[in-house]
C-alpha cells in the first residue's frame, strides 16, 4: 500500500557565503575567511599597543578623527593601528574592486577619557570574540589531523579567552563547543544520558522556543486531514515523552463535525530509570482529558531504549483502523552505519510501511551534521547552534537556560562521538526526500522549519517555512 509521507524538517542554520565568513557576517562584520589569521594577528597587535600606550598618546583618538567603518574589520584595524603609530605603513586589505566605507566616525567630539575607555573595552570584547572563532576552527582542524597536543593547547587558550567576559550568543555557544572539544580530546565521549533528565530538559526546550510547538501544530493538522471521515483511528508516536503533542489533537477531534472517532494512541519511549512507569502515567493523563471532552480513547505504552529494537508485532494494528505514524526528532538517530555496513533506518522504514499507515509525519532538524569530515561537521554545527541560541534570546530565562542545556547535549554528541555513539546525525530535507522516495511513496509533502534571521511563516506549494532573523528587515 502506498501512503503519503509528510516531513517536517526543523531549523537549519543560515547559509554561509563562499567568500565572506558567514558566522562573522551574522555578527555584522565583513571579512574573508582566508583573511581571518591575518586580521586576528593585527587585532592582537592593536590590543598590545592600546594596553602599552600612554594616555597622552591616545588623546587624538577622542577628537573629530573619522575612522573606517568597524564592520569592515580588516580595514578598520589597519586604520586604528595607523592612528596609534603613524610611522607604520598599514597593510593592504579589503576586497578587490570594492570601495571602503569611511562614513562612520568611531570617536567624535570632546569625549572624556572615561568614555573612550568604555568604547575601547567594548571593541576589545568584540575582537576577543573574533579571535575565539578563529581558535575554534583551528582547534577543529587539529582534531581532524590527529594533532592532540596542539588541540589541547588551543582549548586552554580558548578557556583563558572566555574568562575575559565574552558575553552574548557567541560566548554561550563557544563555551559548549570548547567543552565538547575538551571531552573529545580527553576520551570522555560517552553518549549515555539519564532519560529522566533528558525528558526534563526536553520539556523546557519545548517551552523555551517555538519550533516544537510549531511542528506539533503542523503535524496535528496533517493527521486531522488524514483522519477526515474515519470512525476508528490509531496514532503511533515514536517519541511520546510527556505527550505534549496530543492534547491539542484530542480537543480538535472532539470538535469534529459529525462527532469524534474512536482514538487509539500507541506511545513509544525509553523505560524510566527510577522504576516508574512514566509512559503509563502520560497515558492516564491523556485518557482523563479525552474523557472530559467525550472522545473515546485507548492508550498502549511501549518501552524501548532504541527504536531499531522495536518490531511490528509489538504494535497492535487492527484492520479497521486508519493509522498515522508520527516521528519527532527520532529518525536521524537511525542513520549510523552498523559493523555489517547497514543503517537501522532502512528496516525501520520497511516495517513502518508494512503497518499500512495512511500518513507518516516526520519532524527533523534541517542541518548537515552527518558528514564524514570532522571540520565540515564542526563548522555546520557552529553556524546552526549559533542561530539556535540567537533565536532563543529574550525568552523566559529559566526555560532558556534549560533549553540551552538540552542543546548542549546535541553539541556534545556531534563533536565528541563517532560510530554508533554519534546519534545526532541531522540531514537536510533533500536527503530525507531521497530516502523516502526509495520507499516508493506516491507523494511527499513537506513543512520546513528554517532558522534564519527573523521569524516568518509562509506557505508555498504545500511547504511551510518558519524562520528566524535578528533584524526587522527581510
Amino acid at each position: 500500500m502506498d501512503y503519503p509521507f509528510k516531513t517536517f524538517p526543523s531549523t537549519p542554520s543560515p547559509p554561509s557565503k563562499p567568500e565572506i565568513d558567514g558566522l562573522l557576517a551574522d555578527a555584522g562584520y565583513r571579512i574573508k575567511a582566508s583573511d581571518l589569521p591575518h586580521v586576528a594577528h593585527r587585532l592582537e597587535q592593536l590590543e598590545t599597543q592600546m594596553i602599552n600606550a600612554q594616555p597622552t598618546e591616545m588623546t587624538h583618538l577622542a577628537s573629530e578623527t573619522v575612522h573606517y567603518n568597524p564592520s569592515d574589520l580588516a580595514t578598520w584595524v589597519e586604520s586604528m593601528l595607523f592612528e596609534l603609530n603613524p610611522s607604520e605603513i598599514p597593510a593592504t586589505s579589503g576586497f578587490a574592486g570594492e570601495s571602503q566605507s569611511p562614513e562612520i566616525g568611531f570617536f567624535a567630539g570632546n569625549q572624556n577619557r572615561g568614555s573612550f575607555s568604555g568604547a575601547a573595552i567594548l571593541t576589545h570584547e568584540e575582537d576577543s570574540g573574533i579571535r575565539l572563532i578563529h581558535l575554534l576552527m583551528s582547534c577543529a582542524g587539529s582534531v581532524e589531523r590527529g594533532e592532540r597536543e596542539i588541540a589541547l593547547k588551543l582549548v586552554q587558550e580558548m578557556r583563558l579567552l572566555l574568562c575575559r567576559n565574552i558575553t552574548g550568543v557567541i560566548g554561550k555557544v563557544a563555551v559548549f563547543f570548547v567543552d565538547a572539544l575538551f571531552w573529545r580530546l580527553s576520551g570522555h565521549p560517552s553518549n549515555r544520558v539519564d532519560s529522566g533528565e533528558s525528558e526534563f530538559l526536553y520539556h523546557h526546550f519545548y517551552e523555551g522556543c517555538p519550533y516544537l510547538k510549531f511542528a506539533h501544530f503542523t503535524c496535528n493538522q496533517a493527521i486531522l486531514e488524514a483522519f477526515d471521515g474515519c470512525d476508528e483511528v490509531h496514532v503511533i508516536d515514536f517519541n511520546l515523552i510527556h505527550g505534549l503533542q496530543w492534547p491539542a489533537l484530542i480537543q480538535a477531534l472532539a470538535l469534529r463535525p459529525g462527532g469524534p472517532p474512536f482514538l487509539r494512541l500507541t506511545g513509544i519511549g525509553p523505560p524510566s530509570p527510577d522504576g516508574r512507569d512514566t509512559i503509563r502515567e502520560v497515558g492516564i493523563r491523556l485518557a482523563e482529558l479525552a474523557r472530559s471532552v467525550n472522545v473515546r480513547f485507548a492508550f498502549r505504552g511501549v518501552a524501548t531504549q532504541r527504536l531499531e529494537d522495536l518490531k511490528p508485532w509489538m504494535i497492535h494494528v487492527r484492520s479497521t483502523e486508519t493509522v498515522a505514524v508520527n516521528s519527532v526528532f527520532v529518525l536521524h538517530r537511525l542513520l549510523y552505519t552498523t559493523p555489517d555496513q547497514t543503517q537501522p533506518i532502512k528496516p525501520v522504514l520497511n516495517w513502518v510501511r508494512e503497518l499500512g499507515p495512511k500518513i507518516l509525519t516526520v519532524v527533523e532538524q534541517e542541518a548537515s551534521h552527518n558528514g564524514l569530515g570532522f571540520v565540515d561537521r564542526f563548522t555546520e554545527a557552529l553556524h546552526y547552534y549559533s542561530a539556535m541560541f540567537d533565536s532563543m534570546e529574550g525568552s523566559n530565562r529559566n526555560n532558556q537556560a534549560f533549553a540551552e542545556l538540552y542543546l548542549e547535549r546535541e553539541i556534545k554528541n556531534i563533536v565528541c562521538c563517532e560510530g554508533s555513539e554519534r546519534v545526532e546525525r541531522h540531514e537536510p530535507l533533500t536527503r530525507w526526500r531521497g530516502r523516502f522516495d526509495k520507499q516508493d511513496s506516491n507523494r511527499l509533502d513537506s513543512v520546513r522549519m528554517r532558522l534564519d534571521r527573523r521569524v516568518c511563516c509562509s506557505l508555498f506549494f504545500r511547504k511551510m517555512d518558519l524562520g528566524w532573523r535578528r533584524g526587522m528587515d527581510a
